[in-house]
């Protein structure tokens, strides 16, 4: 028997729809590239988004076309992802970290007919305009009065974005009643090896992904909240920040391109942020200034820490220096992206305080439309003892099914999508990522988690960042060398750090070595390339 419930599509319009008509009033605070702060409002994003659909309209763009964006963070780029999406588009966020010529790949791999960017990244559209030939229109993140004519002379067809927007009419715009199952938007992985991989997210995925993020035991924003996204919107769209602070008509504060420490916590501070969502690399800006300061910004309780590991010693400082409750997430572009929450069940409330810091830096459990399982290299399913190590493997709605225009086959195993992540499961579901399969270290035949390695080197009051790569041994295949950037001011020694690990991990699994370098380098979204730094080590190794 069919239930008697009325049908209605689960659309992006939907959302701007009911942030504009319940929470019209709520703030969205922008630090803009301009430099001054910007405030706007969840009924002024609708407006000024029904202004973009009739733009595209216009210019003929059909349904289903790329709108792609090179943008930071801020009141514009929501517009924009909302009159795209709202309207039938594909939005296509471009991450601006990567490589120019990669960057033209991913523009014309996407077919992208429109590019509105920020002002920061004129020279990156210089460069790559040639390069992108069915590119229609340029437009840039400013005032009509601030096109440099230098720019517009090398982009042909340069448009400010404010001018196009105050051409375009009032009137309010009809939302096309699409299927919830078309795309919504775009994104591509960040490609540390080879070229990135397109994942299409669709209207329902988009939703259903937003409301799982929005429940307690995950962001737990609601319309009291201020949040802030540290996370850039051209990185997995943010997180479903935006459009899970639709669904609840919280204030959003954007942060624009200013993510250092000190910009972060007056801004935070000045707006009331209550939540924020980014990688580690963002909240060692965020700790300094507090430590600076001797407080935390007056209304922060809540940060969401993804995108790689979060230091048990990061977790600390905020909740007992700072009484900042730490989610810790994990997730990836194949699932819109989150898939992974650390929050606290019943039972666990009698647990002492090491207990409870050693669950935390788990990854957590699975949000509600996620399902988990972890397999051995042969593909059998493994027990969930919190002891079996293999791969993860998911499935569920916001979960890509495969990769657009890859040319390759699904990357699915009997409806499963593999992770690359090695992990183990407790009883209660909680995952547990030792490594990812290609940092793994493999010596003598046993495993060495990476990820612990780096966690107790950051855990030492002297190490700014650490990472942890393998290194030939003739006799063991691999072992661990831990690579170091020290804290300024900080002095330590390479045996100082190696004894630091007495008692800490098994013996066999302390690094044999310790380098101690200036920088240690960072892929588009903040985490360590470790690629990149054993390409360094080896030409170090081949040049000594």
């Amino acid at each position: 028997m069919m239930g008697l419930m009325q049908q209605h599509p689960l659309l992006i319009s939907g959302l701007i729809e009911f942030a504009a008509r319940f929470h019209g009033d709520t703030e969205i605070v922008s630090r803009r590239v301009e430099g001054d702060r910007h405030r706007s409002s969840w009924g002024q994003v609708r407006r000024r988004a029904m202004r973009i659909a009739h733009g595209l309209d216009q210019w003929g763009l059909p349904r289903g076309e790329r709108v792609g964006t090179l943008a930071w963070n801020g009141y514009r780029h929501l517009e924009i992802y909302y009159g795209v999406s709202g309207s039938g588009r594909v939005l296509h966020t471009v991450n601006p970290r990567l490589h120019p010529e990669q960057i033209a790949w991913i523009v014309n791999h996407a077919d992208d007919r429109v590019m509105a960017f920020d002002m920061t990244f004129a020279p990156i559209i210089q460069a790559i305009a040639p390069a992108c030939p069915r590119v229609r229109h340029w437009v840039a993140l400013c005032e009509a009065d601030a096109l440099p004519a230098d720019l517009a002379q090398a982009v042909p067809g340069l448009l400010s974005y404010e001018a196009w927007l105050a051409g375009q009419s009032d009137a309010l715009y009809a939302w096309p009643q699409l299927d919830e199952q078309e795309a919504s938007s775009i994104c591509y992985t960040s490609g540390t090896t080879g070229n990135p991989k397109a994942v299409l997210y669709s209207h329902r995925s988009t939703l259903l992904h937003a409301s799982a993020a929005a429940l307690p035991d995950v962001m737990g924003i609601g319309a009291r909240d201020a949040a802030l996204p540290v996370v850039p919107m051209f990185h997995v769209n943010a997180w479903g920040m935006p459009y899970a602070a639709a669904m609840v008509g919280c204030k959003l504060v954007f942060p624009g391109p200013a993510l250092d420490g000190a910009s972060l916590f007056e801004l935070m501070d000045d707006e009331g942020v209550s939540f924020s969502a980014g990688v580690p690399t963002v909240w060692l800006g965020l700790l300094a200034r507090m430590q600076q300061q001797g407080r935390r910004p007056r209304a922060l309780t809540r940060v969401l820490i993804g995108g790689s590991a979060a230091p048990m010693a990061m977790i600390q400082a905020f909740q007992d220096d700072w009484g900042v409750d730490v989610r810790h997430a994990w997730g990836m572009t194949e699932m819109s992206p989150l898939g992974t929450a650390c929050a606290f069940k019943a039972k666990h409330e009698g647990l002492d305080e090491q207990q409870r810091l050693q669950l935390q830096t788990s990854q957590g459990r699975p949000l509600f439309g996620v399902d988990v399982r972890v397999v051995d290299s042969a593909g059998a399913e493994l027990p969930w003892d919190g002891r079996k190590v293999g791969e993860l493997q998911v499935r569920g709605p916001w979960v890509l099914a495969d990769y657009y225009q890859s040319g390759q086959p699904s990357p699915l195993r009997d409806g499963w999508f593999p992770t690359g992540d090695v992990v183990s499961i407790d009883p209660d579901g909680y995952v547990r990522i030792v490594d990812r399969s290609k940092d793994v270290i493999k010596s003598g035949g046993e495993w060495i988690s990476s990820i612990d390695i780096e966690n107790v080197a950051m855990s030492h009051p002297a190490v700014a960042m650490a990472a942890c790569v393998a290194v030939p041994h003739p006799k063991w295949d691999e072992r661990p060398l831990l690579v170091v950037v020290k804290k300024p001011g900080a002095e330590v020694q390479a045996r100082d750090l190696l004894a630091f690990y007495e008692g800490k991990v098994a013996k066999w699994w302390i690094p044999d070595d310790v380098m101690f370098v200036d920088a240690i380098p960072l892929g588009a979204t903040g985490k360590i390339l470790k690629t990149r730094l054993r390409e360094q080590l080896m030409e170090l190794r081949t040049s000594a």
